[in-house]
């Protein structure tokens, strides 16, 4: 400071402000100073602290809902597993139930079918005794016909019809066995 003044005593230098505005500057200065570091200091200072402390609590807040957040997306992730395995499960069924299902329908087709052929034989078997009852029949009714006309009488009685019936078949059916 000293080099200073000596440098302003030599010569008026724009630069260098005379001494006694200096030192009114410089008392200024510190008077503003400490009015500003007694008022506005402490109060910038708390709004700062509040600051901090709100960010700090901020993050820890974000920080909290972050990890409710990765809590409940393993739920879901868990609920979700869970629901696809109980889908895989309930298909599972389903496709065993129906193979089930077929399975029974075709046993109940099989004997469906067996009742039907059965029923089948019967009334081939029926028809048959009736269709050889009315065979017989008609084949007495003609055996006695001709029989009447070869021996030139009458075969209306019933006791002579029956038996001349039944020898013209019993030779009938000597004949077709005599021949396989």
């Amino acid at each position: 400071m000293s080099q200073l003044l000596i440098l302003a005593a030599e010569k008026e230098n724009p630069l260098v402000p005379p001494i006694p505005e200096l030192v009114i500057g410089l008392i200024a200065f510190v008077i503003v100073f400490g009015f500003l570091a007694k008022k506005l200091l402490p109060t910038i200072n708390k709004v700062l602290e509040e600051r901090r402390e709100a960010i700090e609590g901020g993050i820890e807040k974000a920080e909290a809902a972050q990890t409710e957040a990765q809590s409940v997306l393993e739920q879901y992730k868990a609920q979700l597993a869970e629901a696809r395995h109980e889908a895989a499960r309930l298909r599972q069924e389903a496709q065993e139930q129906g193979a089930q299902l077929i399975a029974d329908m075709r046993a109940e087709g099989q004997r469906q079918r067996e009742e039907i052929v059965v029923a089948g034989h019967a009334q081939i078997e029926a028809d048959r005794k009736a269709a050889s009852q009315a065979l017989r029949q008609d084949v007495g009714k003609l055996a006695t016909d001709l029989a009447g006309k070869l021996v030139g009488e009458s075969l209306e009685d019933h006791a002579r019809q029956s038996r001349v019936i039944d020898r013209f078949l019993e030779d009938l059916e000597e004949k077709a066995e005599a021949t396989r």
